[in-house]
């Protein structure tokens, strides 16, 4: 190199000396230009941290657990939380999915004993009394009597959010239960009509229940109920007692010491009549806990299932055919309002305001029409429901006005604390009868005295 430089120097008719001298000056403008590039890249890499810093700093992170099944519904949520993370750059709401509730409740009430609970939660209105009492809650009555989407809010729906004068939740979705069928099946067994009450019910249930094949064994049952202790039995039985004119609680409601299973007469014919649909043969009982799952409606095991509007979407991408009615009456027509509230944790101020901006949005009449058409939940908001948009997609599913028509005839379960030990003994009374192991009164007087032990 130094040969080359030399023999460059001479062409230029420059000297040795004067060559080395030109090479230091060379040499000392290239440190001084690489100190000046190492300063820059730090410089530079320093205002990028700090803008990143500042710009994490600034944004709030919200953690929102729920139970939303089944899958597909759980695939439209997350879209619309995608949908509010990318227009909101200083709120990011992480979506997860932490079971179904009975799964759900250990979680909860572990995470809010270690103080560390969710910002938000999607559960029944039926836990609110037990947070409250943990002091787990805050109340929103201020921040929804400011907030513009309060008046859009169906009134029916604040029944589900009220304890001791105070609103503890927001509704995220609401719904109500009736009887999803095989049309073709049906047919097939010659029913023109579908059953108004008990009666024409258990009778239908029965012309249902087929032997297709000769070989002894029932291939096709009118009806699945679900079997289990847990609350999704509980929720489709209480409908049956309520339009036989039991009440589950005595008083205001608000008193968990005020319940009466006892000598319920409706609660004990409630009780009888699905046992009967059992003793005729005529009804499948679910597995333990799973008396959800359409699975056996869909494959055409059953013809009947109690279910609600989250499965309409499900239904759709099937390409099976079905219909749904009413729940049969006995006394009078009856439902139970369904869906799920969102709760507000105790966290920081800050949290708090960025949750209630979510729960704002989940309540706007774009989520909810768009969760409508996407699941099949019913919207909770009025101008959801009377969209053009919402008003097209109950044309073409007319399924949904029964839910929708029913809804009138629907009531809420207990919201005080306590109900989740009501509603298992509950749920032990029809267990044991639908397994033919007690007798519908003597389940019952099993399950208050259950209670009356703990409650006082």
């Amino acid at each position: 190199m130094i040969n080359f430089l030399n023999q460059l120097a001479a062409r230029f008719f420059l000297t040795h000396g004067q060559l080395r001298g030109r090479r230091k000056k060379v040499r000392h403008y290239l440190r001084q230009l690489l100190l000046l590039l190492l300063i820059g890249i730090v410089a530079l890499s320093g205002c990028q941290a700090i803008r990143s810093k500042v710009a994490t700093n600034k944004v709030i992170h919200i953690t929102f657990w729920h139970g939303v099944n089944p899958p597909a519904n759980r695939d439209v949520l997350q879209k619309l939380v995608d949908k509010f993370n990318q227009t909101h750059v200083d709120i990011q709401v992480e979506s997860l999915y932490v079971g179904q509730q009975d799964q759900q409740t250990p979680k909860v009430l572990s995470a809010v004993v270690g103080n560390a609970p969710p910002d938000l939660l999607w559960y029944n209105p039926t836990i609110a009394g037990q947070l409250v009492e943990l002091g787990a809650l805050i109340s929103v009555d201020e921040m929804l009597a400011n907030s513009p989407v309060k008046n859009e809010i169906d009134p029916a729906l604040y029944t589900s959010m009220e304890y001791q004068g105070k609103l503890w939740s927001v509704p995220f979705a609401t719904n109500n239960i009736g009887i999803f069928y095989r049309p073709s099946l049906f047919k097939a067994a010659g029913i023109t009509e579908t059953p108004r009450n008990w009666t024409e019910f258990r009778q239908v249930a029965q012309k249902l229940t087929l032997d297709t094949d000769g070989d002894g064994r029932i291939d096709q049952y009118g009806m699945f109920l679900p079997l289990g202790k847990g609350e999704f039995t509980v929720f489709t039985w209480l409908p049956f007692m309520w339009s036989s004119g039991g009440e589950l609680v005595n008083g205001d409601g608000q008193n968990p010491a005020g319940v009466r299973l006892q000598e319920n007469q409706g609660a004990i014919a409630a009780l009888q009549f699905w046992r009967n649909l059992v003793t005729d043969g005529s009804a499948m009982l679910s597995s333990p806990e799973r008396g959800y799952e359409t699975d056996p409606l869909l494959s055409g095991k059953v013809a009947m299932q109690i279910n609600g509007p989250w499965n309409l979407g499900q239904f759709q991408e099937t390409n099976v055919d079905f219909g749904v009615f009413p729940l049969p009456a006995n006394q009078k027509p009856a439902t139970n309002i369904g869906g799920e509230n969102l709760f507000f944790f105790k966290t920081t101020p800050k949290r708090q305001k960025a949750a209630f901006k979510f729960a704002e949005y989940a309540m706007s009449a774009d989520f909810q029409t768009e969760l409508a058409l996407g699941t099949g939940y019913l919207p909770i908001n009025l101008k959801s429901r009377q969209s053009a948009k919402y008003q097209e997609f109950i044309q073409k599913l007319p399924q949904v006005n029964v839910f929708l028509e029913q809804a009138q005839y629907g009531r809420s379960r207990p919201i005080f604390p306590g109900y989740n030990r009501i509603s298992d003994s509950i749920g032990r009374a029809v267990e044991a009868v639908l397994l033919g192991k007690l007798s519908p009164a003597d389940a019952l007087k099993a399950s208050q005295q259950r209670l009356d032990l703990i409650f006082k």
